[in-house]
């Protein structure tokens, strides 16, 4: 099994923008302990929105709402792909940039958890990929609309029990860091 890491939209428009991400708590610390545990063990991707369209009020590229949260722009990542719609696989490299490491499992880690995270989860379940979805390491926040309206919690929960059902694994950071340490294999003891 080889597997990427796929940190999705982790910018500033979730911190200090209009859409503040409410759920769960310690997102951010999650996304950022999944990046250190990947390192050297799984490839990290690291996913930026933008719309290219002016008249959208977020993400628009160059504005600080678009910029990667700071903690994980200082971290390593082996690819770094900018899309325009929810899917991360539309329209950018990455299905073939996988393909030609024979990345076969992906890991969904960031925001928002009902629509960035949910779309290209589908997405690499349609590729044939097999999926594992943090639910500590995506996160999301309420949403009221003409439709109704619904909780963060609610939200999420709800994603996650979708996901759960056909596409992806869900599971924690801290079982997916065991997972990680597992298939690495015990390190071969040495001489001093």
């Amino acid at each position: 099994m080889k597997r990427a890491l796929l940190v999705i939209d982790v910018q500033q428009e979730y911190f200090t923008g209009a859409l503040p991400i409410t759920h769960p708590a310690g997102h951010l610390e999650k996304i950022l302990q999944a990046m250190d545990a990947a390192a050297g063990k799984a490839a990290t991707i690291v996913v930026q929105h933008h719309f290219p369209d002016p008249a959208k009020p977020f993400f628009q590229k160059g504005t600080p709402g678009w910029e990667l949260h700071p903690e994980v722009q200082r971290r390593p990542h082996d690819l770094l792909i900018e899309k325009t719609l929810p899917g991360s696989f539309t329209n950018t490299p990455l299905e073939e940039w996988l393909s030609e490491r024979q990345i076969d499992t992906v890991t969904i880690a960031g925001y928002m958890t009902h629509m960035c995270c949910d779309t290209t989860a589908r997405q690499a379940v349609h590729r044939g990929l097999t999926v594992e979805f943090l639910s500590d390491a995506t996160g999301t926040l309420a949403l009221s609309n003409s439709a109704g309206q619904v909780t963060a919690e609610e939200l999420h929960r709800a994603i996650l029990c979708a996901q759960q059902m056909l596409l992806s694994e869900v599971l924690d950071v801290e079982d997916w860091t065991a997972r990680l340490a597992e298939e690495a294999g015990p390190r071969e003891a040495t001489s001093s």
